[in-house]
C-alpha cells in the first residue's frame, strides 16, 4: 500500500470513527509515558539501494479535538497555511534518521484489529532521497515528513517514511505529493523497552 492510499484511509478511518465510539489507541504517551519506535528505512532505486535506521520518538499524541482541529486546516488545501499551523504546534517528539533529529508536531494513534496505525507529522522535511543528485528537482514547497507506522499487538510491524512531501485533499481524501520517486520503506518496526 502507497504512502498516498494509506493517508487516505488513514483520514477515511479517522471521519468514521468520529461518528462512532471511539476506542483508545492512544496508549503510553497519551498518559505521559512517552514511546520510542526504531526501524530500518530502506529505499531501492534501479541503480543503488540504501538503508539507514530511523527513530520515532513520541511524547504524547493529540487528541481527537485537537486531530480535527490539523486536519480541518489540511483540507483547506494550502501547503503553506499547513505548514504553518503544525509549525505553531508544541514538540511532541522527534524523528532521527541517521545523525538528523525532526521534531515531531502530529501524532495519533489508530486501532486497527489487533494492532494500531500510528502517524505522526513534522512541520519541516526530514530528508530530500535524491535531493543531491544531478538534475535533483526542485525542494520548495516539500515542507512536511510523514510517516506511518503499521503496528501489530506486540506494538512491531512496517509502515512508510515519506521524508519531504506537500499534502492536499483530492476527491474526499488527503493525498501526499511525495519529493522522492521511490517508495521508503520502514521495516523491523519495534517499540523501544
Amino acid at each position: 500500500m502507497t504512502m498516498r492510499t494509506m493517508l487516505g484511509v488513514v483520514i477515511a478511518v479517522a471521519g468514521l470513527s468520529a461518528q462512532g465510539p471511539v476506542l483508545s489507541a492512544q496508549g503510553p504517551a497519551a498518559r505521559g509515558a512517552g514511546e520510542t519506535f526504531t526501524a530500518t528505512a530502506t529505499v531501492s532505486a534501479p541503480a543503488k539501494k540504501a538503508s539507514v535506521p530511523i527513530t520515532i520518538h513520541v511524547d504524547r499524541y493529540l487528541s481527537d479535538a485537537d486531530r480535527d482541529k490539523v486536519l480541518d486546516v489540511v483540507k483547506k488545501n494550502d501547503n503553506a497555511a499547513t505548514t504553518k499551523a503544525l509549525a505553531a504546534l508544541p514538540d511532541i517528539g522527534y524523528v532521527t534518521l541517521g545523525e538528523k533529529r525532526t521534531p515531531l508536531k502530529y501524532a495519533y494513534a489508530r486501532p486497527t484489529g489487533g494492532g494500531r496505525l500510528v502517524t505522526v507529522v513534522t512541520a519541516q522535511p526530514i530528508f530530500f532521497v535524491g535531493g543531491s543528485e544531478k538534475n535533483a528537482k526542485p525542494k520548495e514547497g516539500f515542507t512536511l515528513g510523514l510517516a506511518l507506522l503499521v503496528l501489530n499487538g506486540q506494538d512491531t510491524g512496517d509502515g512508510e517514511l515519506a521524508p519531504a512531501v506537500k499534502v492536499k485533499v483530492k476527491d474526499g481524501s488527503v493525498v501526499t505529493d511525495e519529493y522522492g520517486s521511490e517508495v521508503v520503506r520502514l521495516v523491523k518496526i519495534a517499540k523501544a523497552k
